[in-house]
């Protein structure tokens, strides 16, 4: 009866006769696959005199001719059918020399245990083959060749396949007509890339010969080791070079079929699945290829599910590597998007200019900017890789910290008012505090006194946690300038912020007067103020009448003219664009100084890129008597565990925030929504207490209402979206239910507790949360584990990157192709060598090319502070 070995090696014979007795039914011969046969026949209990013919014959076919190769295929058939065969074979299971195909020689076989590994066998054969021996009839010409210098040749590298070589010399041949004109030229000038294909790359941004170039993977697909199909484990990235035995499609429900191909490689079989129907048309029976993608295993059978796959006579493009994989769009494959990268790279990446001097790239081990490009595109290894990723995110850093100390050059070309302070000044500013500076708060004033007094543009950052007195920071700069006869602009990001603004200063500085003996007039310009009262502010603006003007946008209105602005604060300085800052600090004939406050901590990388060009200020000292706020991540199932506290802190007069990611339910989204909350914890959850709903699509008028309800204790719960996020100041808060936690940023959520805590009662936070993703836990873990805002916001950096962490487009900073802010090493390093360069030449006029790169890295981007 027939082993499954030997029915697998009839499959392998029936395979060579389709493909011409090429031996590439399996990968590296028959001869390759003899060992592994052996071995699984002998485990099957097959007739050892029949196993050892077998591999006998493996060995002749594997170098033989066209003709010995028919005759050892035909006598392995007869074997595998039970009938012994006379082959010529010693005791010792190795060749009898002297007889022939067809002598009447009778074999005498030697037990399984004493037939040699092929290896040894076939080296024995060689050994013999170099003494001397001639070449038999019919032998080939290597044979002999491999008798008189075996060791010789035994070095030489494998021959290079046809296919390649002419691809090869296609490609010298096309990039010698090229010139470094041709990066400009549209992609159609690529073979096979006509209108329609380039109108699909051109979703993609990529519309020339360089931009194709610059298209830079989103990842690559580890498929540099290469398995055998025996070796293979579950869960593995590998490369096979198997033949195709079988293609077919299997239907796996009434609509939906997939290919289905078993593959071969003389170890094992496997069976590879693809979606996509037309792949039906690439493969067919008898073929070789490599093939690549992540093993499964499927009713105990290992599986590849859609694996890429080359021709093993090609270049390795997609398989056998660290593969990329693209950023794509509807109608563009990766496959066809990686040929045709490859070939710009092969044809066009030499003519790309490298702005970067040599004596730095020297200095930092960086690769010329061409190499660095093939490294990332098509990495020999991991290391090639990190070299490559390494050099575009030093140029990127680079860019940005030559633009930042260009662009504090330029403000320290400019003049500002001296505004001038002394220790009476400021001692009756203080006495009008209802409470005490912490020593933080003092130090920082200090700084800021210091850079008023000079005619010098002071470009300060304040930074501090909420509740941490930023804004007595912010009045205090304000007295001074009004007490020099100048003007303050307070921008804020919010209506209902800068309202609290407003109300703020009012106090801290209504009982304060101007050098003239009058009153501080502290005015409101938003949206919503508008007609005769809009009128009358402006006009009281331009005649210097008002000394402090606080808003929003509106204040950056062309209408709005300063009669001697002094003083620019700037509150919750990420969510305004770099534009809208730029007009307001560019107003009047003098650079007015400029006073940044965020409530977001800035982490380090940030206050040495996007901050660069500003002196850091630091709060880092709470007010005393604050408690920490506690805080908790809760499953959705503890959820009335947390509406009873509500209700016992309701109880005891105290007030509650419950948040929602959504203002209304959404189909596309699993969140809650507060419109359809607060609905329904009024009516079922919270009937006997007070609830309040405040989202974003209420008129600015109904918010303003709805919170000073709320903050005289008209409402016990305030049910609420991220719009209290900011300027929120309740005292007698003392709880806050943070619904679908996971969806909000750990920045985010900070500030978000922040709406509590900030009175003499001890406060909680609650986040309510099914976070799954190891991501979300990981932010939600931390902040039950850290009060610290800066801490929080350096881990939010490295969670999301500066684009989720300082708002969409609002950071200022150039897009980042490569290079993580978060990668501190490579930051300091780029910083270095800008001051070293801008040392040496401040306006780059040295290095020509290196100061367009900035500024087109940095085009429209404007001032970043």
């Amino acid at each position: 009866m027939a082993t499954s070995a030997f029915q697998r090696l009839l499959r392998v014979l029936d395979l060579e006769e389709r493909q011409g007795w090429r031996n590439r039914a399996v990968i590296g011969g028959l001869q390759a696959m003899a060992a592994r046969w052996q071995k699984d026949a002998a485990q099957e209990e097959a007739d050892p005199r029949i196993v050892a013919t077998i591999v006998v014959l493996m060995e002749r076919y594997q170098s033989g001719t066209l003709e010995i190769r028919l005759v050892c295929a035909e006598s392995m058939r007869k074997a595998l059918s039970g009938e012994i065969v006379d082959i010529g074979v010693d005791q010792a299971g190795d060749e009898d020399e002297s007889p022939a195909y067809g002598d009447a020689a009778t074999p005498e076989y030697a037990d399984e245990a004493d037939v040699e590994p092929v290896a040894t066998t076939h080296r024995k054969k060689v050994d013999k083959q170099s003494n001397g021996a001639k070449p038999a009839a019919g032998e080939r010409l290597d044979q002999s060749v491999e008798r008189s210098g075996e060791d010789e040749l035994l070095t030489l590298p494998t021959p290079e396949p046809a296919t390649v070589a002419r691809e090869r010399v296609r490609r010298q041949q096309a990039a010698s007509r090229r010139t470094a004109d041709d990066l400009a030229a549209a992609v159609t000038i690529l073979p096979g890339v006509g209108a329609s294909t380039a109108e699909l790359l051109g979703r993609l941004g990529i519309a020339r010969m360089i931009d194709l170039i610059w298209h830079l993977p989103s990842r690559h697909d580890d498929f540099s080791q290469l398995r055998t199909i025996a070796q293979m484990r579950p869960g593995e990235q590998v490369t096979v070079i198997a033949n195709v035995w079988e293609v077919r499609d299997r239907k796996i429900s009434m609509k939906r079929q997939i290919v289905e191909a078993v593959l071969s490689d003389g170890t094992g079989t496997l069976r590879a699945n693809w979606w996509n129907k037309y792949i039906r048309n690439q493969l067919k029976p008898g073929m070789t290829l490599r093939f690549s993608g992540k093993v499964g295993l499927f009713m105990g059978h290992k599986t590849l599910d859609n694996p890429v796959f080359e021709d093993v006579d090609e270049e390795m493009v997609a398989t056998g590597r660290l593969t990329p994989v693209y950023p794509l769009t509807e109608g563009v494959s990766n496959k066809k998007l990686r040929m045709l990268i490859k070939q710009a790279l092969d044809e066009y990446v030499d003519f790309v200019s490298d702005p970067l001097p040599d004596f730095i790239a020297d200095e930092y081990n960086l690769p010329p900017l061409a190499q660095a490009l093939r490294q990332v595109h098509f990495p020999a290894d991991q290391d090639e890789l990190k070299a490559g990723l390494r050099r575009l995110a030093f140029d990127e850093l680079l860019y940005i910290q030559l633009g930042v100390l260009q662009r504090r050059r330029e403000l320290q070309t400019a003049t500002s008012l001296a505004l001038v302070s002394d220790d009476a000044l400021l001692a009756r500013f203080r006495e009008g505090l209802p409470f005490a500076l912490t020593n933080a708060q003092v130090r920082v004033l200090d700084e800021v006194n210091r850079d008023l007094a000079r005619t010098l543009p002071m470009t300060r950052l304040v930074q501090g946690d909420v509740g941490s007195g930023k804004t007595a920071i912010a009045a205090a700069a304000m007295y001074v300038a009004a007490a020099n006869g100048a003007q303050s602009a307070l921008l804020a990001p919010t209506q209902i912020l800068a309202e609290q603004h407003h109300r703020s200063l009012s106090k801290l500085l209504g009982s304060l007067t101007r050098p003239d003996g009058r009153p501080l007039e502290v005015a409101l310009l938003t949206g919503r103020v508008t007609g005769g009262q809009r009128e009358a502010i402006l006009a009281a603006l331009s005649a210097g009448e008002i000394d402090i003007l606080v808003g929003t946008t509106a204040l950056i209105q062309d209408a709005v003219e300063f009669a001697n602005l002094g003083l620019v604060v700037v509150d919750e300085q990420h969510r305004f664009g770099v534009e809208q800052r730029g007009a307001l600090r560019n107003r009047g004939d003098v650079q007015p100084h400029l006073l940044v406050m965020s409530a977001t901590p800035i982490p380090r990388s940030l206050a040495l890129t996007i901050y660069g060009d500003l002196d850091l200020s630091v709060i880092d000292e709470m007010p005393p008597g604050r408690e920490p706020i506690k805080t908790k991540w809760f499953s959705p199932r503890e959820r009335e565990r947390i509406y009873g506290f509500m209700r016992h802190e309701a109880q005891a007069g105290r007030q509650a925030f419950v948040v929602y990611p959504l203002v209304e339910e959404s189909e596309k989204l699993n969140a809650g929504a507060a419109v359809s909350e607060h609905e329904r914890l009024q009516a079922e959850v919270f009937p006997d207490l007070r609830l309040a709903l405040l989202h974003g699509r209420m008129t600015g008028q109904e918010k303003d209402e709805v919170m000073r309800a709320f903050a005289e204790g008209e409402y016990d719960i305030l049910v609420s979206t991220t719009v209290i996020e900011v300027g929120i100041d309740v005292p007698n808060a003392s709880v806050i239910l943070i619904e679908d936690a996971e969806r909000f940023g750990l920045a985010q959520l900070h500030q978000l507790r922040g709406r509590i805590g900030r009175g003499e009662h001890k406060s909680y936070c609650a986040l309510v949360s099914k976070a799954e993703g190891d991501e979300a836990a990981e932010r939600l873990r931390a902040l039950e584990a850290t009060q610290s805002g800066f801490d929080l916001a350096e881990k939010d950096l490295e969670l999301r990157g500066p684009g989720d962490f300082l708002g969409t487009r609002q950071s200022g900073l150039p897009d980042l192709r490569v290079a993580l802010l978060s990668d501190m090493d490579t930051l300091l390093t780029a910083r270095t060598a800008a001051q070293t360069l801008f040392a040496q030449d401040p306006t780059l006029i040295s290095y020509p090319q290196l100061a367009r790169q900035v500024e087109q890295f940095w085009h429209g981007h404007g001032d970043v502070s």
